[in-house]
C-alpha cells in the first residue's frame, strides 16, 4: 500500500528538474510547463470520485488494477508527445490512473485498523511517500544528465508495471462482503451528499487539504524559486528537495510513536499551530526583503515537519466515523485535498515574481486555512 501511494508523488516530483528541458524541448514557456503539474493535480482530484464507489462495490483490488493499467499507458504516451498541449492531456490521463493509488490504500488501511492504529499506519505510509520526493527529483536529475526528459516518463511506466505485477500476484481483497454497497447513481449521490453535510468529516478533510495545498504550492513553485531566483544548479535541486522531504518523513514517524501516549486530536492541535508560525515567519522575512536560501529552507523544513503530523492525523480523524462507506469517504477526501492542492499549484504558476513571495505567501494562506478548519473540527468533536 505504501508503494502504491508513492506512485502519485513519483509522477509529481520526478520531472520537476526537467522543467527547463521540457520548455526548450517543446518550445513552450515555464508557466505552461508548470500548468502540466496543476493539470495532473486536477485530474488526480476528479478521478478519485469515480474510484470510491467502485471500490465499495467491486472490492479494492479490481479498481486498483484498472488504474495502474491507465497510468502505464499514459506515462508511455507522455514520453512520446511533441507539444505542450498533448503533454498536458496525457498528464491528466496519467492522473486518472494514479488516483487509484491514493483512494484504495487508505480504504484498505481503514478496513483493518481503528482510528489510533489507522493514524499510525498512515504515518508509516508517509515514510514511503516521503522517501519518494527525496529520490524522485534526484533520479530525474540523473536521467537528464545521461539522456532526455522523455526517459523520466519511461521510468514512471516501468514503476507502474512493477506495481501492477505486485498487485495481481500478492494483494488480497480486504472489503468485507457484508459492507458491499450497490452501485447506483442515487446511492452514490446520497453517500457523497451525506459526507458533504458531515461537519467533522469536512473540516478534518479541509484541515488536511489546505496543509497539502501548501505542499503542492511548494512542489510547483520550488523549481522556479531554487533554480531561477536563488541560482541553484538543477543537479543540486534534488538535494534541497530531499532536506524538506526528510523533515516530513521524520515528523510523521515521531507522530506515529507519540500516538502511543497522545490522541490524534492533541497532536493535530499542536502541529497546526507550528504550521502557521513557520509559514508566517517565511512571509514576514520575504516582505522585509531579508529572505535568503538558508532562511527559506529553515521555514520550509518547519512547514514540512508540521505537515508530517497534520496529514496522517487529520485523515484518520476524518475517516473515523465512515466505516460503512470508506471507499467514497476516502475518495471524497482525496478529491477535496487534491482540488486544494491543484488550486494552489495553479495560483503559484500564474503569480509571476522575481522574489519568493508567491511561494511564502501561498504557504502562509494555506497554513492559516488549515488551522481554521482544524479548530472547527476539534471543537465539534
Amino acid at each position: 500500500m505504501g508503494l502504491l501511494t508513492a506512485l502519485g508523488p513519483l509522477a509529481i516530483d520526478m520531472y520537476l528538474p526537467a522543467f527547463p528541458a521540457i520548455v526548450q524541448g517543446l518550445g513552450t514557456t515555464q508557466g505552461h510547463v508548470e500548468r502540466t503539474l496543476a493539470s495532473y493535480l486536477f485530474g488526480l482530484a476528479l478521478a478519485q470520485i469515480f474510484y470510491g464507489p467502485f471500490a465499495d462495490r467491486y472490492g479494492r483490488k479490481p479498481p486498483l488494477i484498472l488504474g495502474l493499467v491507465i497510468f502505464i499507458a499514459a506515462s508511455i504516451a507522455c514520453g512520446f508527445t511533441h507539444d505542450i498541449e498533448h503533454l498536458t492531456f496525457w498528464r491528466i490521463a496519467q492522473a486518472f490512473g494514479g488516483a487509484a493509488g491514493i483512494v484504495i490504500p487508505r480504504a484498505v488501511i481503514r478496513d483493518n485498523f481503528d482510528t489510533r492504529d489507522a493514524s499510525k499506519a498512515l504515518s508509516l505510509l508517509m515514510l514511503v511517500m516521503g522517501v519518494t520526493p527525496i529520490l524522485a527529483p534526484i533520479l530525474g536529475g540523473q536521467v537528464l544528465a545521461f539522456g532526455s526528459w522523455r526517459g523520466i516518463f519511461a521510468i514512471m511506466a516501468a514503476c507502474g508495471g512493477l506495481l501492477l505485477v505486485g498487485v495481481v500476484w500478492t494483494m488480497r481483497e480486504t472489503l468485507n462482503p457484508e459492507k458491499v454497497i450497490p452501485l447506483g447513481l442515487d446511492i452514490i449521490a446520497r453517500n457523497y451528499l451525506a459526507l458533504l453535510r458531515h461537519r467533522r468529516f469536512m473540516c478534518y478533510t479541509l484541515a488536511g487539504g489546505f496543509g497539502s495545498a501548501g505542499m503542492f504550492a511548494y512542489i510547483s513553485g520550488s523549481p522556479r524559486v531554487f533554480i531561477e531566483i536563488f541560482q541553484v544548479e538543477p543537479r543540486y535541486f534534488g538535494l534541497l528537495f530531499a532536506v524538506n522531504a526528510a523533515s516530513l518523513i521524520i515528523a510523521s514517524q515521531v507522530s506515529a510513536r507519540l500516538l502511543n501516549r497522545h490522541t490524534p486530536e492533541a497532536l493535530l492541535r499542536i502541529a497546526q499551530r507550528s504550521l502557521v508560525i513557520m509559514t508566517l515567519l517565511g512571509l514576514i522575512l520575504t516582505l522585509a526583503g531579508v529572505i535568503n536560501l538558508t532562511l527559506l529552507m529553515i521555514c520550509l523544513a518547519g512547514f514540512m515537519a508540521s505537515q508530517g503530523f497534520v496529514n496522517p492525523n487529520a485523515a484518520a480523524l476524518a475517516l473515523r466515523e465512515q466505516g460503512n462507506r470508506l471507499g467514497v469517504a476516502s475518495a471524497l477526501m482525496g478529491t477535496l485535498q487534491m482540488l486544494c492542492g491543484a488550486s494552489a499549484g495553479l495560483a503559484i504558476s500564474a503569480w509571476q515574481s522575481t522574489t519568493a513571495l508567491p511561494l511564502t505567501g501561498l504557504l502562509a494562506l494555506c497554513a492559516c486555512l488549515s488551522w481554521l478548519f482544524g479548530r472547527i473540527a476539534l471543537k465539534a468533536t
